[in-house]
């Protein structure tokens, strides 16, 4: 198949998904045709998208699950005009929940527990594998068998991230507002703000959560 023409279909393709793809993902949807492309010529061509939208008010972007269009980061002052609703927020308990999975996975919740000094309420760590952001990765072999909890793929996607080694170091971050504004990062030497949640807590943050989706 001419390059041209195949920039051309994975332009639509990607322009029509939901989600990001990948060369595999694109691979099969030519399966059949006459022209049926290779993935070297796939990725080829996406090279030649990269570079084609490289000045443009948006990108195509590597993921973890594969390749998107996205709107540019530096353009999202102005996007997010668009809509009246506004980004869901979400709890400082959950943010720092989040943060130490993603640091120091596979981690257990009483050792997250142990490292913020305060107790992680059943709905936070629901919240975020609803999100698709946490999923289990097996138990702990000691007594009692607790789960171990990892990021995933959406995760990553969400975040723009390719893999976990694209996090920011911690010194990175020791402005830990900087790293995402909806994603307030704990430090090891962090102290957390909130006070230990009680279910009515709880249940107010996920009303929160809730309204803002």
């Amino acid at each position: 198949m001419e390059i041209d023409k195949l920039k051309s279909i994975l332009e639509a393709l990607f322009s029509a998904a939901d989600k990001p793809l990948s060369v595999n993902q694109l691979f099969e949807l030519f399966v059949g045709d006459i022209e049926q492309p290779g993935k070297d010529e796939i990725r080829q061509a996406i090279q030649q998208l990269t570079e084609k939208y490289a000045d443009s008010g948006f990108e195509l972007k590597q993921v973890a699950s594969g390749f998107r269009f996205q709107v540019r980061a530096d353009f999202e002052t102005w996007v997010v005009r668009l809509w009246e609703q506004k980004p869901p927020r979400y709890s400082r308990a959950l943010l720092e929940t989040l943060a130490l999975i993603a640091y120091r996975q596979p981690i257990t919740r009483g050792e997250i527990e142990d490292i913020r000094g305060v107790s992680v309420s059943t709905s936070i760590i629901n919240t975020l594998q609803e999100r698709d952001w946490v999923k289990s990765l097996g138990h702990k072999e000691v007594p009692g068998r607790p789960t171990l909890y990892g990021t995933t793929s959406g995760f990553l996607d969400y975040f723009n991230l390719k893999s976990l080694n694209e996090l920011p170091t911690l010194a990175e971050i020791r402005d830990i507002d900087q790293f995402n504004p909806e994603l307030a990062l704990l430090l090891p030497d962090s102290k957390p703000t909130d006070q230990p949640e009680t279910a009515e807590s709880a249940e107010s943050a996920e009303k929160s959560e809730a309204q803002a989706d």
